[in-house]
């Protein structure tokens, strides 16, 4: 995906079991943050750094939805434990993972190994041509990763 392209629907469950769909947020900005596992030490720092920005997206009018190819009764666990109050999409079959091409070569311990890579989206409101592609973050850092997204945004508003 190149940025300005449009940007397909996907359909996935939340940490609930409940649906949710791109386009259910058609007339709003969106970030989807892609996450390698949930309750892992990165992943716990980035999520619980989207929870304590979250006011700010809200505030913005900005929609945040975190995604990985945990289950859905794991989402729910991670939720719950850190307290965030935003959607964690299941994508235990990797659709959307591998829609995005998201699995690549990392390092592990000094092995080399697939996995997810961690990569945030944001996505434009769909103004009459669909929701498009604004920006994509790929070398993410956990460590101040939401108020890095909140501030080019802000820019871009």
């Amino acid at each position: 995906m190149q940025v300005n392209d449009a940007v397909e629907n996907f359909t996935l469950q939340n940490q609930d079991g409940h649906t949710i769909n791109l386009t259910d947020f058609k007339d709003k900005p969106v970030v989807l943050f892609f996450y390698p596992r949930a309750d892992t030490p990165g992943c716990t720092i980035e999520s619980c750094g989207f929870r304590d920005a979250f006011e700010k997206f809200q505030k913005a009018g900005i929609v945040v939805l975190g995604i990985s190819r945990d289950t859905v009764k794991d989402q729910k666990k991670f939720k719950d434990k850190y307290d965030l109050p935003y959607d964690l999409l299941a994508d235990p079959d990797m659709e959307l993972i591998n829609r995005y091409d998201l699995v690549k070569p990392k390092n592990m311990y000094g092995k080399l190994v697939k996995g997810v890579k961690r990569t945030t989206y944001l996505i434009s409101p769909d103004t009459g041509k669909g929701q498009r592609l604004l920006h994509i973050f790929e070398e993410v850092k956990p460590e101040g990763h939401a108020e890095e997204v909140l501030a080019l945004l802000k820019q871009k508003q």
